[in-house]
């Protein structure tokens, strides 16, 4: 039996198109539905919002409501080798059920644009994780 949402949810993807395994989710009677409140204007607004980003801080903020909102991580640190370009950024929000496979493609690369335009945050980001920051 499907579970009753009384707020609005995510559309379905086609058939194929996705593995989020939202069907599973709304017949389970104790899953975490958060993923599913990530509508499409949600996204928008939330691409939006990363778009408007102007310091570390509010990086970190974006981050810690991602994680509440949400129920997953947004993960940005250096990658395990030697970070010459901004490609050497790891930057993913983790996998989780409900979560649409474009969701996970367009918030990570609307971080590396607003990286690419603020290098200040990508700097603060590598200096987070140097020798005496981690």
């Amino acid at each position: 039996m499907l579970q009753q949402v009384s707020i609005p949810i995510r559309t379905e993807c086609p058939p194929g198109a996705c593995v989020c395994d939202r069907d599973r989710l709304l017949v389970e009677p104790d899953a975490d539905i958060r993923p599913l409140r990530l509508t499409r204007l949600e996204e928008q607004l939330l691409l939006e919002r990363i778009a408007t980003i102007t310091s570390y801080e509010q990086l970190r903020k974006l981050q810690a409501a991602v994680e509440r909102n949400l129920g997953t991580t947004l993960v940005i640190e250096p990658g395990p080798n030697e970070v010459r370009t901004l490609r050497g950024i790891v930057i993913r929000l983790e996998d989780r059920p409900g979560l649409c496979k474009k969701v996970r493609q367009s918030v990570p690369g609307a971080v590396r644009k607003l990286l690419e335009r603020e290098p200040a945050i990508a700097y603060a980001i590598l200096d987070s994780r140097d020798l005496f920051g981690q």
